[in-house]
Parts: structure tokens; sequence; C-alpha cells
């Protein structure tokens, strides 16, 4: 069952490539994440209603038009309306006080701003994504291109060990090692084909797109991840001034002061100011008059309301208070994981791969001159897979790190 799988994922892998790849640097995916995301699109959606309704609560009430006729009249029939009989025009306008429209304005405003914030907080969110994505895909892709290299050789030296088992030269035991040791070779590279699919879906889902997506990455954009210019305490204080999630508490907070000011403003009583005229049911006839009405606030003086809102605040100021705790915290951390993966990778070797590379150009032509035995063929072939593929996981865990950072601070550090 394994076998099937393995053959249906390289299968799917090669008709990936026959299609339009979308090669792509860094800031290109950028770019295209930025224009093509779907759900930064939803979000600035969220923008436009808080927009609309920040408009809709700056307009005035409207005014209120009655009429009131003379249904029927038994001396003078139905619908008695014209200069001797009887209607009633009435219009009021309800006029709002304690600066209610204003204070439910402000809030608005206010949340509308919020929302700003949650796209910004989002966009932060989906780029750590897509960078940490992309960062993966290219050291994975590394990865699989050296398993290439290593099982296209050795099905060379397997075929040549055939021929020499067929003329008795070597026996079937080491021809089945080496078929034993591509076969491991194969299952290794297809578990990373399967981390390159997951990858592959994210990135497609997050740049919007059907076409593969192929990492380009050079030297320059390894070299510009470096924390040499940056403290501590002031990446701390950039996290607490850029941090859209920080933001976004203090926003609420924001939105809960001006809702207990709006509330208590709700609490004193609007008056609806009007005039009316009447033709003939008044003490005189075409009678005009002005009325005022305002509810008394014997009863409901918007208490609960009012309360609620008073611990609306002390909620959400304290929510702020540990989204900011958090926040120092977090910027700890990164920092530290920065330091461990620079300190891991700077251990290694600057020739490394190159030293390895010169040994591995050499061993399967003094194993097949029997210079080496199998085992030590064998060794050295697990030993280096193993060691290039954890050295490329390392430089992709170390960039990793980098944009975490990036993402706790808030802001583009390595530009």
């Amino acid at each position: 069952m394994r076998t099937y799988f393995i053959g249906l994922l390289i299968l799917t892998v090669n008709g990936l490539h026959a299609q339009d790849t979308l090669k792509l640097t860094i800031r290109q995916a950028d770019s295209l994440f930025l224009q093509n995301n779907l759900e930064l699109l939803a979000e600035k959606y969220q923008i436009d209603i808080a927009k609309s309704i920040e408009i809709q609560d700056k307009l005035w009430n409207n005014p209120t038009f009655g009429v009131e006729i003379n249904a029927y009249s038994p001396s003078r029939g139905a619908f008695d309306v014209g200069k001797n009989g009887q209607k009633v025009f009435t219009i009021s306008q309800l006029i709002t006080r304690a600066g209610k429209r204003n204070k439910q304005v402000a809030l608005d405003v206010e949340s509308t701003r919020k929302s700003e914030y949650q796209f910004y907080d989002l966009v932060r969110t989906l780029k750590f994504e897509l960078r940490q994505n992309f960062f993966e895909t290219y050291y994975l892709e590394q990865t699989v291109a050296l398993y290439d290299t290593q099982i296209n050789t050795l099905n060379t030296t397997v075929s040549a060990f055939e021929k020499e088992y067929a003329r008795k030269n070597i026996s079937l035991k080491e021809v089945v090692r080496l078929k034993a040791l591509l076969f491991q070779l194969t299952n290794d590279r297809a578990d990373i084909l399967f981390e390159l699919q997951e990858n592959q879906r994210d990135l497609r889902t997050l740049l919007n797109t059907e076409r593969p997506v192929k990492s380009v990455v050079d030297s320059s954009d390894i070299r510009r991840y470096q924390l040499d210019r940056y403290t501590p305490a002031a990446l701390k204080d950039r996290a607490l001034q850029s941090r859209a999630d920080l933001k976004v508490a203090q926003s609420l907070t924001k939105e809960a002061e001006l809702n207990y000011t709006l509330q208590k403003a709700l609490a004193v009583p609007d008056i609806e100011v009007g005039a009316i005229y009447d033709q003939a049911s008044n003490y005189v006839n075409n009678y005009f008059g002005v009325n005022a009405a305002i509810s008394l606030p014997f009863f409901n003086r918007n208490q609960g309301n009012i309360r609620a809102a008073k611990s609306n605040i002390s909620y959400y100021k304290t929510a702020e208070n540990a989204r900011q705790n958090s926040v120092g915290n977090e910027v700890d951390a990164a920092i530290q994981k920065v330091g461990i993966a620079e300190k891991a990778y700077q251990s290694v070797e600057n020739q490394f791969t190159d030293q390895f590379q010169l040994l591995s150009s050499g061993i399967y032509d003094n194993f097949q001159k029997r210079n080496i035995t199998l085992l030590e063929f064998i060794d050295f072939i697990e030993t280096y897979n193993e060691s290039i593929k954890e050295y490329n996981r390392l430089q992709a865990d170390r960039i990793k790190v980098y944009e975490e950072l990036n993402y706790v601070v808030g802001e583009e550090l390595f530009n």
C-alpha cells in the first residue's frame, strides 16, 4: 500500500512540474499575497461595513408628518375634507439631548479604527504563515534535489552490481543490500514530498492560485536576517508601538469608554417638538398650535446599561494589560529562539556542504573499485543524506525564527 501511495505521489509531483510553475521571490510572493488573498479581501469588507455604519449614524433623525381626515359625518357624508370639512396635519421632530448623536458617531469612528487594526493583524498573521511556508519549501526542494542525485547515481551503481552479480563476481547479499538502501532513499524522498505537498497547498491558498509555486531565493535574501542593530529593549518598544493585535485591545478599551459615555447620555430624555393644524375640531376653526413631549425618567434611567458599560471598561482594560504583558514575553522568547538558531547555524563549518560534496563525489567510484567496503559505503550515504537534510532544515528554521521575530514585533525588521 505504501509503495502505491509513493508511486501516486511521484506521478502527482511530475504532473505539477508539467504545469506552468509560478516562480516567485519573497518580495513577489508578498505582493501577490496582498493582492489576491481571499481572507484579506473579505476582511476589507468589514472596514467598509464599519464606515457605512459611521455614515449612517451621522445622519439626523427624519421629521414625522401626520394627516387625520374626517372619515364619515352623519350630516355631510363620508370623507368630508373640503373647506368646510375636517382635517388635521401634524409635523414633529425628535431632538436628541446630551450629545447622543456625536457620542454615537465617536463610538462608530473607533469601531472603524478597530476594524482596520483587525485587518492589519490578519495581514501580519497570514504573511508570517506565507513566509514560513515559502522558505521551508525552498529548503525542502534543495533536499529533494539531493535525494534525486543520490537515487540516480545509486540506480547506476545497482545496475552495475547486478551485472557483476550475473558474472558471479559479487554476492547476492551485496546487491540486495544496495537495493534496500535505494528503497530507503526513495521512501525518505517520498516523506519530504509529502511535506512539500502540504506546503504547496498552503502557499496556493495564501496566494489564491492553482499553479505550483516555486520559491526563488538568493544569497541576499539570506544575508538580510541579522539581529546586530537591534536591542531587546528597542524591539519591545517597537512591538508595543506596532502590534496590530495590541492596538485592537486598546481600541476595545476605548470603545468601552465611549460606550459608557454614550450610555450615560442615553439616560437623558430626548425632546420631540412639533406643530399642528386643525381645521374644524378645536375650540376655533383653523387652529394652529405647537407641541413638545419628553419622557419622564422616573423608572428607567438606563441604570443597567450604564453599569454594564462601566464593567466593560474594567474588563477590556484588564485584557489590554494582559495583551501588553504577553507581547513583551513573546518578544523575549523570539529573541531567545533567534539566538539559539543563530548559534546552531554558526557552529556548522562554512565548508560543511563543500567538504561533504567533495567526499561524496568520489565515494561511488571508490566503492565500485572496491576501495571501501559495502558497510562503509552505506554508512557514508546515510550519514551524508541525513546531515545535508538536517543542515537544510537548520537553515529553514533559522529564517523561520527571524520571521517569528518580525511577527511578534509587528514590523519588517530585516529589509
